[in-house]
């Protein structure tokens, strides 16, 4: 079982690995595409039926770029479909999402202090939320509010507001923050596999037999290729708070999730001006400095009253408990890691538990069990630099005990 961790681990990185490689092009891809298409210009030397062009010029070669709205007169045999790099991004978050917090619901998605549910109860609220968040998407963009770009995005971001906040209502701050990122992700990628792309083909069908294809299908295509860029910057930030205790592990997380939403728009509205060469809005940046500021301040900011639920150990935590090695693991630990992984850190610097992973008891350390063996048995990446010199033999008794809790 201790060899079967290791090599769940590996598992982890490689399809993190992936992930963070498919969502650089995907990124890359849709980023290049908005700021080309925005950098078009009308010229009298244009082709039948173009729209615009652009010259670009990129590792010593000259580029000369045609778009047509429709089609040209003349479609190629090899088009460049740009579509896997979505998907791999999406299949590659939801395997992670899966191999985190479905096979580790008991500690990385179920906070039995916000909602006493089975594991497999919260990956059904999960999953089914995740894909209510596209159909209720992709209803409004059908709807006549569709048609308002300005209603549309106030409408969206109450949705977004609204989950940001029912999320912190059902799991641990982590997840919530985290399925923010897969809420999002989850209509971007559904937006180039249930429309972006059929459209595309529609056009192109109707191109080899003849028919002159309707314009409206690349409007649409266009609009939901512009909310993905606007919602790339939110999705990154979910991604990586998971990282950091002060985004996630707060009473006011889900405002500093739906202000992140801000923070992106302002963001790239500066980007795409410049692109569109209508000027240059640097009032974004004022903006989105002040909105991170106040982020900031959300993080530490008083606490309301709440009711403390004692810690109940999960059912893979009581086993861990049982074992021989169990209280001289549990001793060191609480010696050589709960001066950070605590409620309240005393170590110089450290103001929030890293990651949120509170040590400095007997349940929430047997909860704990395969983290604290993968970052202070088998490898020393905790404590860092050994600040609280834990010894090899300390070192094998966390390894021990896993292998003992893991029945290996």
């Amino acid at each position: 079982m201790g060899d079967l961790a290791i090599f769940y681990e590996w598992l982890m990185f490689a399809v993190r690995w992936l992930h963070v490689v498919t969502a650089i092009a995907w990124i890359g891809s849709s980023f290049y595409f908005i700021a080309l298409d925005l950098g078009l210009r009308k010229t009298p030397s244009l082709p039948p039926l173009a729209h615009g062009e652009e010259w670009q010029v990129h590792g010593g070669g000259f580029y000369h770029i045609n778009k047509y709205l429709v089609a040209p007169e003349f479609l190629p045999e090899h088009l460049t479909w740009f579509k896997w790099e979505s998907y791999w991004t999406w299949m590659s978050g939801a395997m992670l999402l899966a191999l985190i917090y479905y096979v580790g619901a008991d500690i990385y998605l179920v906070d039995r202090n916000v909602l006493d549910i089975p594991s497999w109860g919260a990956i059904l609220l999960s999953i089914g939320s995740i894909v209510l968040g596209w159909v209720l998407y992709d209803a409004l963009c059908k709807s006549p509010i569709g048609q308002s770009t300005t209603g549309l995005m106030l409408v969206l971001f109450a949705i977004l507001v609204a989950a940001s906040w029912g999320y912190t209502q059902l799991f641990t701050g982590r997840a919530a923050m985290l399925h923010m990122g897969a809420f999002t992700a989850t209509i971007m990628a559904a937006n180039v596999a249930m429309i972006i792309i059929p459209n595309q083909k529609i056009v192109v069908a109707d191109l080899k037999a003849g028919k002159v294809p309707d314009a409206k299908y690349g409007k649409i295509a266009k609009q939901r290729s512009l909310h993905n860029n606007y919602l790339t910057l939110p999705v990154i930030f979910f991604m990586l708070s998971s990282h950091y205790p002060l985004a996630f592990a707060t009473q006011w997380n889900w405002i500093i999730a739906s202000l992140i939403f801000l923070v992106g728009v302002v963001i790239r509205h500066y980007f795409n001006t410049r692109h569109a060469r209508k000027g240059n809005p640097h009032w974004t940046w004022a903006v989105a400095v002040i909105l991170f500021i106040t982020i900031a301040w959300l993080s530490t900011a008083p606490k309301l009253p709440g009711i403390d639920t004692p810690a109940v150990a999960s059912a893979t935590g009581e086993r861990f408990m049982a074992t021989e090695h169990f209280k001289l693991a549990s001793q060191t630990v609480q010696t050589r890691c709960s001066m950070c992984h605590t409620a309240e850190p005393v170590w110089p610097g450290v103001y929030e538990a890293p990651k949120n992973v509170i040590l400095d008891n007997d349940i929430a350390i047997a909860n704990h069990a395969k983290d604290i063996a993968m970052q202070a048995g088998y490898a020393h990446a905790m404590p860092p630099g050994n600040v609280t010199e834990m010894t090899a033999k300390e070192r094998a008794i966390l390894v021990q005990w896993f292998r003992e809790g893991s029945g290996s």
